[in-house]
């Protein structure tokens, strides 16, 4: 007799219309990947710092270095991941390059994530 998983169903039965209907629902093929990318970009801890120190002020690439306790390097480097995904953007004030989240829609998605967790 076979093993029954709670994953599956009794028996098998493919419902066309729920299956057409999501297909005709699915992401455009660079949308998914775009959104894996900014999926993945969230999934390190240090980009995340990054990203929840920047939910209330612009930093600057010296301030996060000192912040997480990393070389300019590496942070700068992290900030260029996340810029070129448009969840950071940047100002010039002279010498100073500041950092801040591209718009209130990176911290809604953190936010709403965090929320969904602690719920």
């Amino acid at each position: 007799m076979p093993k029954q998983s709670s994953d599956l169903c009794d028996c098998r039965l493919i419902h066309r219309r729920v299956v057409e209907e999501a297909i005709a629902s699915s992401l455009e093929p660079n949308e998914i990947g775009t959104l894996a990318q900014i999926f993945k970009a969230l999934a390190d801890e240090t980009r995340l710092k990054i990203l929840w120190a920047l939910e209330n002020q612009e930093m600057c690439v010296c301030d996060l270095a000192a912040m997480l306790g990393l070389t300019e390097s590496a942070v700068s480097h992290q900030l260029r991941l996340l810029r070129n995904l448009q969840l950071v953007s940047n100002r010039r004030d002279g010498v100073v390059l500041y950092y801040r989240l591209a718009d209130k829609h990176v911290s809604q998605l953190i936010r709403i994530t965090l929320k969904h967790l602690r719920d």
